[in-house]
C-alpha cells in the first residue's frame, strides 16, 4: 500500500482538530443557553396586588381568577394565582402553574395627628380591640408625642379590654401634651381680637401668629418616605389609618384675599413621590379627616368673639387632598368626618377582604423605573381598589 505524503496526512490532522473545536464551541453555546435558560427561571419576578372589590359598599366575594384583568404599564399581564382572604384566613385559591405562599399576618399603624382628645378617637380604639386586631396581628401607635409598639405575645399577656383602656389614658395624656405650644398660639390669637389697637397694627399681630401656627405641623417628606421604607421589610399586609383634626383658627375680619392664602398649610412634599413610596411598599393608607371644631372655640365665640362674628378658617384643606391622594394610591381610603369612630369603622370593614393576585411581569428590567398597575373586573363596573404600582428594582 502506498503511504499517504507527509501534507496530506497534516492536512487531515487539521481537520480532526478544527472539527473537535466546533464540537467545543457549539457544546460551549448550548451550555450558554441551557443557563441563561436556568437563570431565567430562577429569576422570576412574582409582584403581590391586595386588590377590593365593591359593588356599591359591598364586597363582592365571588369572583374567580378568569374574571380578572391586570395591566402593567397598560400592559395585559398572565394572572398566576389569586386567593380570596377573610382577615388573616385564606378561604379559596386557584393557581394557573405556581403555589405561592402567601404572608396574611397583618400589622396595624394607627397615627393621630390632632389637637385634642375626642371621645370618638377613644370609640376607635375600643373598636379596634374589640372587633379588630386578632392573635399574630402587631400595632404601632404614634401620638404627637411618641411611638407604642406591641407585638403578638405583648397583646396577648392582658385582656384587650386593659390594654385598650390604659392605651386610652396614654392617647389622652400624650395628645394633651404634644399641643401645649398649640393651646398657647392659640390662645395668643383670641386675645389679639380684643386688643384695643389700630387695625393694622392688629393685622400685623394676627398674622404673625396665625404664621406660627400654619407651620407647626408640616409634613416631612423624608420621614413619610423613611417610614414606607421601614415598613415594606415588614412581610404580610400592612394597614395605616391616620386620623387628621382639621386645623381651624379664628379668622380676623377685613383681612385681604392674599393675606388668607398665605395662613394655608403649604404641601411641601411631592405628592406623587409619597404616593410612589407607599404603593411600592404596599402599604394600605387610610386617611381619616376629623372635622370637629376644637373645645376652645365654642368658648371663644359664645363668650369674647360671637359680637364680631367670627368666622373660622381651614388652614389645612390641602392636607386632605394630599394624604387623599396618597390614600387612593394604595388601595385605602379617606374620609371626612365629625365622626372619628364611624370612619374608622368603615376604614377598617373596607379593608378586612381582599384579593391576593399574583402575577410575574413581561419582559421584567430590574431598572429602577416604576411600573403602573391597574386591575378590572371584565365586564363588570366595580369599584375596585390596589396599590397603584411598584419599583422594578
Amino acid at each position: 500500500m502506498e503511504a499517504k505524503p507527509k501534507k496530506t496526512r497534516f492536512a487531515d490532522a487539521q481537520n480532526k482538530i478544527l472539527f473537535f473545536l466546533l464540537l467545543v464551541g457549539l457544546f460551549s453555546y448550548c451550555l450558554s443557553l441551557l443557563s441563561q435558560e436556568i437563570q431565567h427561571d430562577v429569576s422570576v419576578i412574582n409582584i403581590e396586588v391586595p386588590v377590593r372589590v365593591f359593588e356599591g359598599e359591598t364586597f363582592v366575594n365571588n369572583l374567580s381568577i378568569g374574571q380578572f384583568e391586570l395591566f402593567e404599564d397598560g400592559i395585559l399581564q398572565k394572572i398566576a394565582a389569586v386567593y380570596l382572604v377573610r382577615k388573616t384566613n385564606i378561604q379559596k385559591k386557584e393557581e394557573t402553574r405556581t403555589q405561592f405562599s402567601p404572608e396574611v399576618s397583618r400589622h396595624f399603624v394607627l397615627a393621630f395627628e390632632v389637637q385634642e382628645y375626642l371621645p370618638k378617637i377613644g370609640d376607635a380604639v375600643d373598636y379596634f380591640f374589640d372587633r379588630v386586631i386578632v392573635p399574630g396581628d402587631t400595632l404601632h401607635v404614634v401620638t404627637p408625642v411618641k411611638t407604642y409598639n406591641f407585638e403578638g405575645e405583648a397583646l396577648g399577656r392582658m385582656p384587650k379590654e386593659r390594654i385598650s383602656s390604659q392605651l386610652k389614658e396614654k392617647l389622652r395624656k400624650d395628645i394633651d401634651l404634644g399641643n401645649s405650644e398649640y393651646r398657647s398660639l392659640m390662645k395668643s390669637l383670641e386675645d389679639i381680637f380684643v386688643f384695643e389697637v389700630e387695625d393694622d397694627l392688629k393685622q400685623h399681630m394676627y398674622l404673625e401668629t396665625a404664621r406660627k401656627l400654619r407651620d407647626l405641623k408640616y409634613v416631612d417628606k423624608q420621614k413619610l418616605v423613611g417610614f414606607a421604607d421601614f415598613l415594606k421589610d415588614i412581610k404580610g399586609q400592612k394597614y395605616v389609618f391616620l386620623f387628621y383634626q382639621k386645623e381651624l383658627i379664628p379668622l380676623l375680619p377685613g383681612l385681604a384675599d392674599f393675606s388668607l392664602l398665605e395662613l394655608k398649610k403649604d404641601v411641601s412634599f411631592d405628592i406623587d413621590t409619597i404616593r410612589r413610596a407607599f404603593s411600592d411598599s404596599s402599604i394600605s393608607v387610610h386617611f381619616l379627616f376629623i372635622t370637629n371644631k376644637p373645645g376652645m372655640h365654642d368658648n371663644l365665640e359664645t363668650e369674647r368673639m360671637a359680637p364680631l362674628r367670627v368666622e373660622l378658617f381651614d388652614q389645612s384643606d390641602s392636607i386632605f387632598s394630599a394624604f387623599k391622594e396618597v390614600a387612593k394610591a394604595t388601595g385605602g381610603i379617606s374620609d371626612s368626618s365629625t365622626n372619628a369612630a364611624a370612619s374608622f369603622q368603615k376604614a377598617v370593614e373596607a379593608s378586612e377582604n381582599y384579593y391576593l393576585i399574583y402575577y410575574s411581569p413581561k419582559d421584567y428590567k430590574a431598572n429602577g423605573k416604576y411600573r403602573e398597575i391597574k386591575v378590572k373586573v371584565k365586564g363588570k363596573d366595580y369599584r375596585i381598589t390596589h396599590r397603584a404600582g411598584y419599583f422594578a428594582h
